[in-house]
Order: C-alpha cells, then structure tokens, then sequence
C-alpha cells in the first residue's frame, strides 16, 4: 500500500489573536466551530491568502505594535507511521516598511512545540525567532530560504 503524507496539524505563533496556538487535524480533515469574529475564517485563510485584508493587519493591528515576527506553519504525517515532515514560514512586519518573509521545511523528523521551537523563552515572555536565530535552530540538515530574494513566476509543487 502507498502510504500517503496527510496534513496532520497547523500551528501560528505570535500571529493576530495566536501567542502560540496549534490545530490538530483528524484524518487529514480539520473542523472548526465557533462564534462569528472567533477567527473560523482567519486560520485556513493564513495559509491560503487573501485579498481581505493586508498581512500587516494581523502582525501590527490596526493601532497597535510597531513591529512583529511570527510563525505559520503545517506539519504532515505519513500514514501508519510516526513519520513527520513540516513547512513554515516566517514573517516580520515593520510599520511602514516592506513585509520580510522566510520559510523552512523541517525534513529531520523534530516537531515544532515538541523538539524544536519557534520562540526563545525569556521569563513568562515567548520572544519569536528572528531569522537568523530561526536558521541556526532548524541546523544543517533542514531547508531554509529568505523568500524575500525569491521571485516565484508560476505555480511550483514541492515533493515531500
């Protein structure tokens, strides 16, 4: 039998109401309930943009930080196995400059939230990797780009 990689869990850290905050998904499926304004539409939308509203929005608001780096990402699993593989991206916004974006696939089977992190504590604070410190974190044997020197012209498929 082909055993397929399936979404497994999304996670956001330091992103709009997010501190750090995970979804787990059932079966390559995820449902989310709620109340209008709880942020249904916002989780998928992250990782499939947009034209609603601008990034910045829900890095910065719209009167509130000056700057912010966050963390989207989403982890997949190979059926019948606890095999893992994850892609993210990572996200400064500064107001009233150009957004900064870099990605990374995690190929060495750590797990963000268990073995790897995406923050470095200081006291209760959770500080958000910047990207040089984010790099060194995921070591040699992951990928890492600065999407920022990227210029993607059609669509591309990534083989896992």
């Amino acid at each position: 039998m082909n055993r397929r990689w399936k979404m497994n869990r999304i996670g956001f850290v330091n992103f709009w109401l997010y501190d750090e905050e995970e979804f787990q998904f059932e079966n390559g499926r995820l449902l989310l309930r709620g109340q209008n304004g709880s942020g249904k539409s916002i989780t998928p939308q992250s990782f499939i943009p947009s034209s609603d509203r601008r990034m910045e929005y829900y890095f910065l608001g719209e009167e509130g930080k000056e700057e912010s780096t966050c963390y989207l990402y989403l982890e997949f699993k190979k059926e019948g196995e606890e095999s893992y593989r994850t892609i993210g991206i990572g996200q400064r916004a500064k107001r009233g400059r150009p957004m900064d974006f870099w990605g990374f696939l995690i190929l060495d089977g750590r797990r963000i939230g268990c073995d790897l992190w995406l923050y470095r504590e200081t006291g209760s604070v959770k500080i958000p990797y910047d990207k040089r410190d984010m790099r060194q974190a995921l070591g040699e044997e992951n990928l890492f780009t600065d999407l920022s020197l990227i210029h993607i012209s059609e669509p591309t498929r990534l083989a896992l």
